[in-house]
C-alpha cells in the first residue's frame, strides 16, 4: 500500500471519489463539495476516534490485519528442489514418498504434529463466539491453542475474591472445549497471561484448579503495542469492567455519556487494558513463581519492537530458561487494533525473523540458554511456515519449530459454519454447490475418514472444528509435499540451502543467496572435477 490509499482503506470501509487519488495525501486532486463518498478524512469528520479503527460496526463479525506492503515478504524466497538421494529416509523409490515425511515437531517440549500454534483467542467476541470451533479442531489436528489476554476479566460470571480469581465459567470452558478431543500427547492448551491477567491471579488458577501446562507471559503488543482493546455494547458490562480496573472509554459512569450511548450518538464503548513494563527482576521472579504453581512450560509472547527490544526480550528470556517466546511481526492483527497502528508501527515478520536469528547466534556463541521460537505474523499456508523453519536452520537444527496462524484460523471456523448455515436455507452459491453439491456432509471430503477414526464422538465435533481440521489436514499435505520435492524427510532438516532470495532486498536482509549466486561455486566444481 502506497500513500495513494492513506485516505481510502478496506479495513475502515472508506473509499474515494477518483481512480487517480493524489501520491502523497491519497486525497482526490479536487476535492468537491458535493461528494457521497466516505473517505478517511470525512470518516473522521463524523466518528472522530472511532475512524481509528477497523468497521467497529463489524466487531465480534470480523477480523482485521494490515494492509500495507512492507516491500518484504515470504513470496520474496524460493525452494530449491532436489534429484539426486533423500536425507531422512531410505534413498529407496518405493520409501522416499511424499506421505513418509515427517512433519512433527517439538516447541519448548510440548510435542506437535505439524509446526503450527493457534493465535491467542482472548477476550473479542469472535473469539468467543469461535473458540470451540477452534479448539476441537486443534486438539483433533495435534497442535497448541492458545487462549488469550482478558479472558477471566471480561467474564460476567467470574468470582473474584481479595483482587484474585477463584472461578471463571468462560475459562474453564474453553480448556475443558479442547481437553474434550485432546489425545494427551500431542499438543496442549497455553493461557496467555497480560498486566490484567497476573493481577487478578490468572495463571494460579489456571494452573491450581484446571491444571493447564503452558502460561504465556505477554510483553505488550496488544492492539499493536497499546494494550489489548475489544468494543462493549452493553452499558452494564462496561460499568462492570471499569469497576474491574480496566479503561472504559468513554467513562460509562458519567451521565452524559450514558445519555449520549441510550440516544444512539455512539454504539459501544472501548475497553483498553495496560501495557507492560519489562522489568528483568520481576520478570524473572515472576517465572519462578510460575513454577512453584507447577507450569511445566512457559512460553513469552512479544511484538514486532525495535530491535534492541527484541535483544532485551531474548535475553531475558535465556536468563529466564523460557521454554518458548513467540515473536510477531507486524502484519497480523485480529480484533480491533487502531488501523494506522496496524500498516504503520513495527517490525514485518520476515526483517523480524532475521533479527530474532541474529540475537540467538550470540546467545548460542555465548553458551546460553536458547529458547525455542514461534513465528507469528501474517502466516496463512505452508510455504511461508516452511521458509520461516528453514531460513532460521545454519545445519544443525532450526531456531525456529512452528508458526502462529491466528485471522486464517478464525476465517477457516467462520467460513465452515457459514456455509452449512447456507446449505440449511438453501442458499449455497451457485458456483460452489455446481461442484460440492449443497449437503453440508459432502463439503468436507475428509469427513468420512473423520468419522472412522472417532465414530459416534464426530456428531460433538462442529462444522467450524471440521472447517479447522480440514485447514490443517491440508497444511500437512501441503508440508510434505515440499519437503519431499527438497528430498528432506524430516521437517527439522529443511535448511537454508534449501532456499534462495527473489529479490535484492531479500538477500540483503536475511543472507540468503540470489538464484545467480546460490551454489555458484558447486557447480564449478562438479563440471569441473575429474
Amino acid at each position: 500500500m502506497d500513500s495513494r490509499y492513506l485516505n481510502s482503506k478496506s479495513t475502515t470501509w472508506t473509499r474515494v471519489r477518483v481512480k487517480d487519488p493524489s501520491a502523497v495525501s491519497g486525497m482526490c486532486p479536487i476535492c468537491i463539495e458535493e461528494c457521497p463518498f466516505i473517505c478517511e478524512i470525512s470518516l473522521s469528520a463524523f466518528r472522530g476516534r472511532e475512524a481509528l479503527y477497523p468497521a467497529p460496526f463489524l466487531f465480534g463479525l470480523s477480523t482485521a490485519g494490515a494492509v500495507k506492503d512492507y516491500g518484504l515478504d515470504w513470496s520474496h524466497f524460493n525452494f530449491h528442489c532436489e534429484v539426486r538421494g533423500a536425507k531422512g529416509i531410505e534413498p529407496d523409490p518405493d520409501k522416499a514418498l511424499f506421505p513418509n515425511v515427517d512433519v512433527e515437531t517439538v516447541v519448548g517440549g510440548v510435542r506437535l504434529k505439524l509446526p503450527v500454534v493457534t493465535g491467542a483467542l482472548g477476550s473479542t467476541a469472535i473469539a468467543a463466539k469461535y473458540w470451540r470451533s477452534v479448539a476441537i479442531g486443534a486438539a483433533l489436528a495435534g497442535i497448541i491453542v492458545t487462549v488469550g489476554e482478558n479472558v477471566c476479566g471480561m467474564d460476567p460470571e467470574a468470582v473474584i475474591s481479595g483482587g484474585k480469581v477463584v472461578e471463571s465459567p468462560a475459562l474453564r470452558s474453553r480448556v475443558e472445549a479442547y481437553r474434550e478431543f485432546w489425545d494427551g500427547v500431542y499438543g496442549g492448551i497455553a493461557v496467555q497471561t497480560n498486566v490484567e491477567d497476573e493481577r487478578l491471579g490468572v495463571d494460579v488458577y489456571a494452573l491450581t484448579k484446571l491444571e493447564v501446562d503452558i502460561i504465556e507471559r505477554k510483553w505488550g503488543q496488544g492492539a499493536k503495542a497499546i494494550g489489548g482493546e475489544v468494543r462493549i455494547r452493553d452499558l452494564d458490562k462496561a460499568i462492570m469492567l471499569k469497576k474491574r480496573g480496566y479503561l472504559v472509554i468513554p467513562d460509562p459512569e458519567d451521565p452524559e455519556v450514558r445519555s449520549a450511548f441510550k440516544a444512539g450518538f455512539f454504539q459501544s464503548f472501548e475497553r483498553h487494558s495496560r501495557v507492560g513494563m519489562a522489568s528483568k527482576e520481576e520478570f524473572l521472579e515472576s517465572i519462578d513463581k510460575l513454577r512453584e504453581h507447577g507450569a511445566r512450560y512457559i512460553s513469552l509472547k512479544t511484538g514486532a519492537y525495535r530491535p534492541t527490544a527484541t535483544a532485551y526480550t531474548l535475553k531475558l528470556a535465556s536468563e529466564a530458561k523460557i521454554n518458548y517466546v513467540t515473536f510477531d511481526g507486524c502484519e497480523g492483527g485480529t480484533g480491533m487494533s487502531p488501523v494506522p497502528m496496524m500498516d504503520e508501527m513495527g517490525v514485518p515478520t520476515v526483517y523480524l525473523e532475521a533479527q530474532v536469528i541474529k540475537c540467538l547466534q550470540l546467545l548460542e556463541r555465548k553458551g546460553r540458554w536458547v529458547p525455542d521460537i514461534v513465528m507469528a505474523g501474517g502466516f496463512i499456508n505452508e510455504t511461508q511456515i516452511l521458509k520461516a523453519i528453514a531460513m532460521s536452520n545454519f545445519g544443525e537444527k532450526p531456531y525456529v519449530k512452528a508458526a502462529v496462524i491466528g485471522r486464517a484460523i478464525l476465517t477457516a471456523a467462520m467460513k465452515a459454519e457459514y456455509f452449512v448455515k447456507l446449505a440449511m436455507k438453501g442458499r449455497v452459491p451457485k458456483n460452489f454447490s455446481s461442484i460440492y453439491g449443497e449437503d453440508p456432509e459432502r463439503f468436507f471430503a475428509f469427513l468420512p475418514e473423520l468419522r472412522a477414526k472417532l465414530g459416534d464422538r464426530v456428531k460433538a465435533v462442529s462444522w467450524g472444528a471440521l472447517g479447522v481440521y480440514g485447514y490443517m489436514d491440508r497444511i500437512k499435505v501441503g508440508l510434505q509435499q515440499l519437503l519431499a520435492g527438497m528430498r528432506k524427510f524430516k521437517l527439522n532438516l529443511a535448511s537454508r540451502e534449501d532456499l534462495f532470495a527473489l529479490t535484492e532486498r531479500a538477500a540483503k536482509a536475511t543472507g540468503l543467496p540470489l538464484p545467480e549466486e546460490s551454489e555458484a561455486e558447486a557447480m564449478e566444481s562438479i563440471l569441473l572435477d575429474d
